[in-house]
């Protein structure tokens, strides 16, 4: 993945999810918490240095906190010195839905799990080699699940 790919993929549609996962507000709750449910469904942000995985570096996978699809993998992970979990690419290209955000006076790229429409985090162009993006992630959006 390149961030020409990410432009295009927020431009012009993403890839089809591997499945998907449909639930309203009232059944999300149930199994989220309130400040899950806050940055996962209303496309929060939680404080940075403040997530559980931000200094975390435990061998594994990580899964959308909604709907268990694995996203990422421990060794694309790297300390960005952003404040929240940073991932250099996903573990296939049809697990994330890439959207452009002009919220806040900026125009980024949103990144969310395609299965169940998970607000992730966002998507830069600054991260290290092989892919140079930086996927900047929620803790509370993401669990580690699994050893490699």
């Amino acid at each position: 993945m390149k961030w020409s790919d990410v432009l295009q993929f927020a431009g012009k549609g993403n890839l089809t999810p591997p499945k998907r996962v449909v639930k309203g507000d009232e059944d999300w709750k149930k199994i989220l918490t309130p400040e899950e449910f806050h940055v996962t469904r209303k496309k929060g942000t939680e404080q940075a240095f403040s997530g559980e995985y931000c200094q975390a570096h435990e061998p594994g996978l990580y899964a959308c906190r909604c709907c268990g699809t694995v996203l990422f993998d421990s060794r694309t992970k790297f300390e960005s010195g952003t404040g929240w979990p940073s991932f250099t690419d996903s573990i296939e290209p049809n697990v994330i839905k890439y959207t452009k955000d002009v919220s806040f006076g900026m125009t980024r790229v949103e990144v969310e799990c395609s299965v169940c429409d998970c607000h992730l985090g966002h998507v830069f162009p600054d991260g290290p080699k092989p892919t140079g993006l930086r996927f900047c992630i929620n803790s509370f959006s993401i669990k580690l699940v699994g050893q490699i």
